[in-house]
């Protein structure tokens, strides 16, 4: 008898699973993307779970500052080695290092706090944006002829519908520097707050350089492109679940000297501002 098939967020499910090694030591594998780099989103998440599992339950994440230092090997595992930088009353501190071969790939602090109140006000969500019931799948249109397009397209465990046009296409869309993207994970993720907030992290990373492509006009398929995530940081707000569908309300500030600035806003269906990102990236397109 046959075993059943794996999907998409099974398979990633199992790469955050983490092997514990000893206090502050883990290990995992690695998607088997396309052109055999190490998604960045992956270890990025990774990294944010390590961390999680050094502190006490009722601490949780809420922001993250790294830099991705190497391009990983997708056939060789990472080693996160965690360092216990404070542990307050309040507030808990990690810097992780994702390493391949003694050399890091990623470096990592992230900050822990327990639920407290306080002062609460947040930017209000669009309004008139399109359901992303209305929008069509991208499963319904055909991608562009590149590889990383075509795999989360078809194999990726989150669906992204984009209020514009998708630049996984061959349409070159209009120059703009805001885009919106509705995301959900494709399948139930268990009640765990730390692996909701490590996934947000992960989708997140799928679409953060977008707007810089987008006000250019260039696509996924642009020959020539070279395009790679140099640094991230990320504020977790408030609660979310990655297995309902969030607004990702993206813009690009600015773009020089071959690097291009990503910003986002992720809000929930009823309008709540639930994370706000940066990161800077590798852009270049030839002249």
């Amino acid at each position: 008898m046959s075993s059943p098939a794996v999907g998409p967020l099974d398979t990633v499910l199992r790469v955050l699973d983490l092997e514990q090694v000893d206090a502050d030591t883990f290990t995992g594998s690695n998607l088997p993307l396309p052109g055999g780099r190490v998604f960045g989103g992956q270890v990025l998440a990774q990294a944010v779970l390590a961390a999680g599992r050094t502190v006490e339950a009722d601490r949780l994440p809420h922001s993250v500052h790294g830099y991705f230092l190497r391009a990983g090997d997708v056939a060789r595992p990472v080693r996160f080695a965690v360092e216990r930088l404070r542990d307050g009353r309040s507030f808990s501190a990690r810097r992780t290092h994702a390493l391949q071969d003694g050399v890091p790939i990623l470096s990592l602090i992230t900050s822990f706090q327990i639920d407290q109140p306080g002062l609460d006000h947040a930017d209000a969500a669009p309004t008139s944006v399109p359901a992303p019931e209305d929008l069509p799948s991208p499963l319904d249109r055909p991608p562009a002829d590149h590889p990383l397009a075509r795999f989360w397209i078809q194999s990726g465990a989150f669906e992204l519908r984009h209020v514009e046009e998708s630049l996984a296409t061959e349409h070159h869309p209009p120059a703009t520097d805001r885009q919106m993207v509705w995301m959900r994970a494709r399948g139930p993720v268990p009640d765990d707050a730390l692996l909701h907030r490590a996934l947000l992290a992960f989708a997140c990373d799928q679409a953060m350089l977008e707007p810089v492509l987008r006000r250019h006009s260039a696509l996924w398929s642009t020959p020539g492109l070279s395009i790679a995530s140099l640094d991230h940081a990320m504020w977790w707000h408030r609660p979310a679940r990655v297995d309902e569908w969030l607004l990702y309300v993206q813009s690009s500030p600015t773009a020089q000297g071959g690097r291009g600035l990503g910003a986002a806003q992720v809000f929930s269906r009823e309008g709540e501002l639930v994370a706000t990102i940066a990161q800077e990236g590798m852009v270049r397109i030839p002249s």
